[in-house]
């Protein structure tokens, strides 16, 4: 008898190899819509280097002694006007679409979904696919567009992640898919079928993308790039001459020049330049969160109905519906060729 073919001793723990796992990232929510839950959360968010590019220094008397001392309650509030039976809505959301993607898959893959930040975390449930025979895992971060604080802190907290494995599994990573033709079409499919169905026939269609610094454009993000073509590519698959479409950037932070026209001012110049019918849209999420739910569809609409509009819209983001759920399948099992059947 050869070693290889020696049979395992009876004390020998049963191990599971052979599987392949898809893990959905998103990039987080706090436990519960409470100041104090929102602390825990802002704490691990806003501590990391690549979403607040300051040295720590400097920054860390700023963050533990003014910021998270004021901004959570604030911050409670909003997610309160927001949060479902289900918890928050980015964790639901996200949830469905892993159940929904295992559906499609079925026993092809195992299907889960973690946070960047908060629970699920992304260690917890890389080792629960490792524990379900996963030795091979896709990562599928559901960023369209690419920037260094959100797929790049995927991977920094997957490699710290690995570092601390001694079995690791063979990994890849979902690419940024803000010009696929399957994302370009499934928004336009999707986005066309909300305008389709509004009572009333907008002017303007913003597509309000999340903020960055100014800075990191000039650092080498392709972000800003990337989502003028997200917006672009968009625009024209949606074919409606009369409807003008313009792209801004919301949820500015602090005092830096952050990428710009900025959605709060867009709303507040079209409505005082007479703009009365408005819709909005959020192509660079992949499902509704605070960001949409709070930001865009309570601020928004006061801001816009405040300086004079009439009608406004906050057209869903892709979530789980067929046409996003049609789309995840494509782009996961074009990541899985190979792997996969």
């Amino acid at each position: 008898m050869t070693y290889t073919e020696q049979k395992l001793p009876a004390d020998h723990p049963p191990v599971r190899t052979g599987g392949v796992g898809v893990l959905l990232i998103n990039l987080g929510t706090p436990d519960a819509p409470t100041p104090a839950a929102v602390k825990r959360y802002l704490a691990e968010f806003l501590s990391d280097p690549r979403v607040v590019e300051i040295p720590a220094l400097l920054w860390q008397p700023i963050l533990r002694g003014i910021i998270l001392n004021t901004r959570p309650k604030k911050s409670a509030h909003a997610y309160q006007q927001v949060w479902t039976e289900k918890g928050s809505p980015l964790a639901a959301i996200t949830a469905e679409q892993a159940e929904a993607l295992q559906a499609r898959l079925g026993s092809t893959a195992v299907v889960r979904w973690g946070m960047r930040y908060g629970n699920p975390s992304i260690p917890q449930e890389l080792k629960a696919l490792m524990d379900q025979g996963c030795d091979r895992i896709l990562l599928a971060p559901l960023y369209p567009q690419y920037a260094a604080a959100t797929n790049a802190t995927v991977m920094d907290k997957v490699s710290d992640t690995m570092r601390a494995m001694r079995w690791q599994p063979a990994l890849r990573v979902l690419p940024p898919y803000y010009d696929d033709p399957v994302h370009i079409a499934a928004l336009a499919r999707d986005l066309g079928a909300q305008l389709d169905a509004l009572d009333f026939e907008p002017e303007v269609l913003l597509l309000s993308f999340h903020g960055m610094p100014e800075r990191t454009l000039h650092l080498g993000d392709p972000y800003h790039c990337q989502c003028q073509k997200t917006a672009r590519l968009l625009g024209e698959a949606l074919g409606r001459p009369r409807l003008r479409i313009d792209t801004t950037f919301q949820s500015r932070f602090g005092r830096a020049k952050w990428l710009e026209p900025a959605t709060d001012v867009v709303l507040e110049v079209e409505a005082k330049a007479g703009t009365k019918r408005m819709a909005v849209a959020a192509p660079g999420f992949s499902a509704d969160c605070l960001e949409t739910l709070e930001e865009l569809a309570i601020r928004g609409r006061d801001q816009f109905m405040a300086a004079g509009g009439e009608r406004y819209a906050t057209l869903a983001c892709l979530n789980a519906g067929e046409a996003g759920m049609d789309m995840l399948e494509a782009l996961v099992r074009r990541e899985l060729a190979g792997w996969v059947e």
